[in-house]
């Protein structure tokens, strides 16, 4: 099985499609396939597989925002390793499914691949880093209100995606272009809110 070395969104589905090479794929085979050493990677994966057609699926998004806020609260205590419960890792989904999901993604994938490269670099880094585990974690929390509506926390997961992009990249506009659009979701929000 091969593993995601590289900083383009177009290896990290090829790692993902290498690991669903079954029935089944589980999330400790995805884990296995990017790599335990480094947080952004593990999160865009997560966050890219809910923007794809798989968040339809009941109980995906929700699954994945607790995966997030695992590894997320992780990032701040600095682990050398990545962990997730058993639980958690045991979690299976369709290998066909998956393959879905990646193959509908691989044409937005390769454009932002081709319009990333370092710029912004001080969003990405230094003492601007925590805010995007910040951000990434508040929009994580979302998912599983955002479940009974389907395909919404798509949206929210591009956001995480397209932070977690950046960051990896270091690209700073695409960390910017996450802000934003969680500021206009959470505006959305508050003005749809009853009341």
């Amino acid at each position: 099985m091969s593993r995601f070395d590289d900083k383009t969104l177009t290896h990290l589905l090829d790692a993902i499609d290498d690991a669903a090479d079954g029935t089944v794929v589980s999330v400790r085979d995805i884990m296995a396939a990017i790599g335990d050493r480094s947080i952004m990677p593990v999160v865009l994966a997560v966050s890219i597989l809910i923007v794809s057609p798989l968040s339809g699926i009941p109980t995906v998004p929700t699954l994945s925002s607790v995966i997030l806020l695992i590894l997320m609260g992780q990032a701040f205590g600095r682990r050398r390793h990545l962990w997730l419960p058993d639980i958690l890792l045991r979690r299976e989904l369709a290998s066909a499914r998956v393959r879905t999901a990646t193959g509908w993604l691989r044409k937005p994938c390769a454009w932002l691949d081709a319009h990333s490269r370092p710029r912004l670099r001080s969003l990405t880094s230094g003492v601007l880093r925590p805010l995007t585990l910040v951000v990434c974690m508040l929009t994580a929390v979302t998912f599983p209100f955002l479940e009974i509506l389907p395909f919404v926390s798509s949206f929210c997961a591009g956001a995480i995606a397209m932070i977690a992009f950046g960051v990896i990249t270091r690209d700073g506009l695409w960390v910017l272009a996450g802000y934003v659009q969680v500021a206009v979701l959470a505006s959305f929000a508050v003005w749809a809110w009853p009341g």
